[in-house]
């Protein structure tokens, strides 16, 4: 079970790296929300854990339904143009994040001298979820998509807390949500007065202003 849901995770991921529309986007990061929440159940129902049961409620509420719902809003409020903007094609980011995958796997292997476990397995999609969210933040001229990528890099983060570790202390979770939450919606303003002043959210254009 648990290997179905981080093979989904995976390839909400790689959706993701190369959806070509914002919203496609939003939709898969809600999608990897949700099996992550799915996960983060299963572990606290595998321990009998109320401080999971409650964190996953929270990926459920924030992660797969409220930012992506806030996000929306975002893009809808500030009609923006759909196309998400790539400095690297679809196909090659595939590759690239494949490539990075792999080299995921390897490194897993290498940390935690097991073959072909489920731990390695976990730490290898955590990982790639983390070098997913940073190359989207690196590759993309959209700055909702790049908002985006620092929320997959944190849950790749999380899921490695909760799959391999069993899951974080729990103020110290609640904590992590409320600020993830919080950073949100400043970026969220941020990207409101970028169109605002600049007619546009592609972050490339910025450098124009440098000099």
């Amino acid at each position: 079970m648990v290997e179905i849901l981080l093979a989904l995770l995976f390839i909400s991921t790689l959706m993701m790296v190369t959806a070509k529309r914002v919203t496609a986007v939003i939709i898969s990061f809600s999608h990897q929300s949700f099996i992550l929440f799915l996960l983060t159940l299963f572990e606290a129902v595998k321990i009998n854990s109320l401080e999971l049961y409650i964190v996953s409620a929270l990926i459920l509420i924030i992660k797969a339904a409220g930012i992506p719902m806030f996000l929306r809003r975002v893009v809808r409020d500030i009609k923006v143009n759909e196309n998400v903007g790539f400095y690297i094609p679809p196909v090659l980011s595939l590759v690239c994040v494949m490539l990075l995958s792999y080299m995921a796997y390897i490194f897993a292997g290498r940390m935690l001298h097991i073959n072909g476990s489920t731990q390695i397995i976990s730490f290898t999609v955590s990982l790639s979820v983390i070098l997913a969210g940073m190359f989207m933040m690196v590759f993309r001229m959209k700055a909702i998509t790049q908002i985006i990528g620092l929320i997959v890099i944190e849950n790749g983060l999380f899921l490695a807390a909760v799959v391999i570790c069993g899951g974080m202390p729990f103020f110290v979770e609640i904590s992590i949500f409320f600020d993830l939450f919080i950073c949100v919606i400043i970026l969220g303003i941020f990207v409101y007065r970028i169109n605002m002043l600049f007619t546009h959210v592609d972050v490339d254009k910025l450098t124009e202003l440098k000099g």
